[in-house]
């Protein structure tokens, strides 16, 4: 979140951060935001069923009226009745080369499973855990001895990368979606972007 607001501000994007919504009142984000000047609110998630607190997530978040809603470090599945009111406007990123290890733990499975690269995807979210269209991956290769605390490690500047120059790409227009597919179109300079980026040296 922290890289998204930094490079909407340093970059000039042709857009501004409505607000940070987070589920519990001492996620470090929340300090962040205020520092700059950016509106906050607290949707806490216990004790409620899922429908009920997506519903009022939903609520506080129409509130802002925003064009785009991104998650960052929001770790719930989310209903479908909530992916689907948001449905083409809904980022999230994931540490994995997907399709590959959807889910959690996916360092380690990818470690297990013998990966000789790993990486990071930005994708539209859909009510299908971790897949919807793919914007933008970034990947790296595995190390000898790598674990999975430093594959997290290794992989968190890229989606630092990623992340922010995905939703650029939304902020944009330039994003193009059909038949599940995500093709980006030319920058103003008329000069096309990668839809991958490879950390070699990360």
């Amino acid at each position: 979140m922290q890289a998204i607001v930094r490079a909407c501000i340093a970059e000039g994007w042709p857009a501004r951060v409505a607000a940070i919504i987070a589920n519990r009142a001492n996620a470090e984000g929340l300090a962040f935001a205020q520092e700059n000047g950016i509106v906050t609110a607290v949707v806490p998630s216990q004790g409620k069923t899922r429908e009920a607190f997506d519903t009022e997530l939903a609520a506080e978040i129409d509130r802002h009226q925003p064009d785009l809603v991104v998650l960052a470090g929001f770790m719930r599945i989310l209903t479908p009745a909530f992916t689907e009111h948001y449905a083409g406007r809904l980022l999230n990123i994931h540490p994995s080369l997907l399709p590959a290890f959807p889910g959690l733990q996916t360092h380690a499975r990818a470690l297990e499973a013998g990966c000789k690269v790993v990486g990071a995807t930005v994708h539209f979210v859909t009510a299908e855990l971790d897949h919807g269209p793919y914007i933008l991956q970034a990947a790296l290769p595995v190390r000898a001895g790598d674990t999975s605390e430093t594959l997290a490690e290794r992989i968190l500047p890229l989606e630092h990368i990623i992340y922010p120059r995905a939703v650029r790409w939304f902020v944009e227009d330039r994003l193009v979606v059909a038949d599940g597919r995500v093709t980006l179109t030319p920058g103003a300079d008329g000069t096309p972007d990668p839809q991958w980026f490879f950390g070699e040296n990360a």
